[in-house]
């Protein structure tokens, strides 16, 4: 079951349709919506006791064993949800989660995701221990053993933060290694980043190997993990590209905390390639989540080309468009096609070249041409 309310927001239907792009990728095999209009979440329920009600209702006859509510509930909330419905109950920020843990597949992203799901789970510990109150409140006093588990709960996820914590920084400190000798190599590189699945990595794997690339699919979230490559380009010479997650609104925050080394590494480009979704009625404004999430980690700054995808699916055709001083302000591309994959190389070397003008020389690896 999705739990849709609407506050009053212009995207809400957008809204909607994500949050069931979510479930899907998540791996719900069927969902229902379940929608309403509020001026404020109910401070027990969120939504209210006659609409949950509605919300029993719909799961009996759907037959779900979770629901999802999209938008972040208190832990008391939640608790309250939980036994009000007799189900599952997850909030947006959960479900991004579920997502990122079912995707990671390198060691430094499964210990991000394990860092995001500690650190959220060490507000709601409560949950998982309702079946002591009753030993707690036979007890006539605050302590019993309900608590004691909860207080040895919190000792270990403390514990276990402080070990993933470490590790990540460890992580953290070979990559500055790593990108510093790059710079001494003075090989330009090249982030793609962009709303989740605008088609970074099918983007990613036409300027690259398609078979040593991203993962492709039309799942949100399908790419977790950074990937990197370095390839020859006529014009750039070597050149370093890096894909890694997308981003989408709302973003919970223990994740870009848990993703931020390795989202600072990679926007540390000298160029970022933004791609967008350019079938996407919400373009606009999953551009701006976008560019919000670059200006928190301190990336607002880096030279940036726009990429609109998918042009396949619009009336628009392949080309390379400048502002009135000649720059290149937009590169209309097809990932699934191949149309305008020339004109992107060529904006890449262009910004290459205005970068370091001297430093591109004959192929020396024509193995590695693209």
């Amino acid at each position: 079951m999705l739990v849709c309310l609407d506050f009053g927001d212009d995207d809400h239907e957008e809204s909607v349709a994500e949050i069931t792009r979510l479930a899907q990728s998540a791996g719900a095999r069927r969902s229902k919506v379940v929608q309403g209009r509020r001026q404020r979440p109910d401070a027990r329920l969120f939504a209210g006791s006659g609409k949950v009600e509605e919300i029993g209702l719909a799961a009996d006859e759907l037959n779900a064993a979770t629901v999802i509510f999209n938008h972040n509930l208190s832990p008391g909330q939640q608790r309250n949800l939980e036994k009000v419905l007799g189900r599952r109950v997850l909030d947006r920020t959960e479900l991004i989660l579920t997502i990122f843990s079912q995707r990671a597949r390198t060691n430094e992203g499964k210990l991000q995701v394990e860092l995001a799901q500690l650190e959220h789970l060490s507000t709601r510990l409560v949950r998982g221990w309702t079946h002591l109150e009753r030993q707690r409140g036979g007890l006539g006093k605050t302590g019993g053993p309900g608590e004691k588990q909860i207080e040895l709960d919190r000792r270990y996820i403390a514990r276990r933060v402080a070990v993933l914590k470490e590790k990540l920084k460890e992580l953290q400190k070979q990559r500055v290694i790593r990108r510093h000798a790059r710079a001494r190599r003075e090989v330009f590189s090249v982030a793609l980043v962009g709303y989740t699945n605008a088609g970074k990595s099918t983007r990613f794997n036409a300027l690259t190997n398609p078979s040593a690339g991203a993962y492709v699919a039309d799942k949100l979230f399908a790419t977790l993990d950074t990937t990197a490559r370095r390839v020859w380009m006529d014009g750039a010479g070597q050149v370093v590209l890096a894909v890694t997650v997308g981003f989408i609104r709302d973003l919970p925050h223990g994740l870009v905390a848990a993703f931020r080394a390795t989202l600072e590494e990679t926007v540390r480009a000298d160029l970022l390639l933004h791609v967008v979704d350019g079938a996407s009625p919400a373009r606009a404004r999953e551009a701006g989540d976008v560019d919000k999430v670059l200006a928190e980690l301190d990336a607002a700054d880096i030279p940036q080309l726009s990429v609109w995808n998918k042009i396949d699916l619009t009336a628009l055709q392949p080309a390379v468009e400048r502002d009135e001083y000649g720059r290149i302000s937009r590169i209309l591309v097809s990932a699934r096609s191949g149309a305008g994959l020339a004109g992107l190389r060529g904006a890449i070397a262009e910004a290459a070249q205005l970068r370091k003008p001297a430093r591109h020389t004959q192929n020396p690896s024509p193995e590695l041409s693209i």
